[in-house]
């Protein structure tokens, strides 16, 4: 028979208990409300009342498990045939119907042979215990099934949130696996030009990215870091970009953190930093300077970077750089309260950032 032959092929593969505990706790439960309704119906025989729930609640359990796991399902299969698939149908159903008003039956007058269950209630006559077993098991049918649906719908509901979080996760560290990159292909940039200067300050550039490199392999792993190793990566990334400048660079790096134990997303900050001397600093011929001031107070982040930049009104309008955009998106994934801005005038640039670090996806 189908159900059969889909029970056989269901078992050859890799058993899943899950599904076993969990009709096995819904039977528990629908036995404890039978119970409590007997519990006044048959007050002097409440222990035999109680076996003989036992008794019946596996029966329904084996065979709401079979209905709603494997008969259900079985019917919902697309096929060639309509005519077919409906005769199918049918026949399964009414092979259910069967079992849970002629099996119910038996089972009970089985129990009654092994004396494990004991009639509390006469029927004067077949059809009378036919239909009180069919009314026991429909009542069983919409309890397991709203229980199922029920069940189902909030493990979909955890599956997507999981997705969900996966892939946010994915993406974030897609941004990071570009943004890591064109930050080191700007520094060597940087150290090829002392080098090509013949500059004896290149060695020491070249330690003081092997410093960075080694911070972003070792410490940026996780989801977190303690904002005070953030600020020392902004502060040996702006020491190694001062080598490439003279004394007319002037840069003032400043910060007001109430607690430096808090954590932020690692080299969240170190875009807008690179930006300021990319994009700022380096195409400045005269009196280049960058400001940095970061203030975090009751997990509010301000971070807010000023530096020279030589524009002509044809070119004030902002382009962001794959620096920026990634920051943006990153900062889209990770909080809910944020405001990143970028101004652009003739003689400065202005990147204002603002975080809610309470507010975390």
């Amino acid at each position: 028979m189908p159900i059969f032959i889909l029970l056989n092929n269901k078992m050859k593969k890799r058993v899943d208990i899950t599904p076993f505990k969990f009709y096995i706790w819904v039977g528990v439960a629908y036995l404890s409300l039978w119970l409590i309704g007997d519990l006044s119906r048959y007050r002097g025989t409440f222990i035999i009342s109680f076996f003989n729930n036992i008794w019946i609640a596996g029966y329904i359990v084996v065979l709401n498990f079979i209905l709603f796991e494997y008969s259900l399902p079985f019917i919902g299969r697309k096929r060639k045939y309509i005519i077919y698939n409906i005769l199918l149908a049918l026949f399964i159903l009414w092979f259910h119907i069967i079992l849970y008003a002629y099996g119910l039956y038996g089972w009970r007058s089985f129990g009654t042979v092994l004396r494990i269950y004991t009639a509390l209630r006469t029927f004067t006559s077949e059809d009378e215990a036919l239909a009180n077993s069919f009314g026991y098991s429909v009542g069983s049918i919409f309890f397991f099934g709203i229980i199922r649906h029920i069940y189902n719908y909030i493990k979909l509901r955890q599956t997507t949130q999981q997705l969900r979080i996966e892939k946010q996760q994915a993406e974030l560290n897609y941004l990071k696996s570009q943004t890591n990159p064109h930050f080191l292909f700007n520094t060597l940039n940087n150290i090829y030009s002392l080098a090509r200067d013949k500059s004896d300050l290149a060695p020491e550039s070249i330690l003081r990215l092997s410093k960075i490199l080694r911070f972003m392999l070792y410490e940026t792993s996780g989801a977190f870091i303690a904002i005070e190793q953030e600020l020392k990566i902004i502060s040996d990334y702006i020491a190694l970009e001062q080598l490439r400048y003279d004394d007319s660079l002037r840069v003032n790096f400043n910060y007001d953190i109430e607690d430096m134990k808090q954590s932020i997303p690692p080299l969240l900050l170190i875009p807008l930093v690179e930006n300021a001397f990319k994009h700022g600093v380096s195409e400045t011929r005269n009196l280049p300077f960058v400001d940095i001031h970061l203030s975090v107070n009751k997990r509010q982040l301000a971070f807010i970077i000023k530096n020279s930049s030589e524009r002509s009104p044809d070119e004030r309008s902002v382009k962001e750089n794959i620096g920026l955009s990634n920051l943006r998106r990153q900062l889209e994934l990770l909080y809910t309260e944020y405001d990143l801005s970028v101004q652009q005038s003739e003689t400065m640039f202005i990147a204002t950032l603002k975080i809610n670090l309470a507010n975390h996806v």
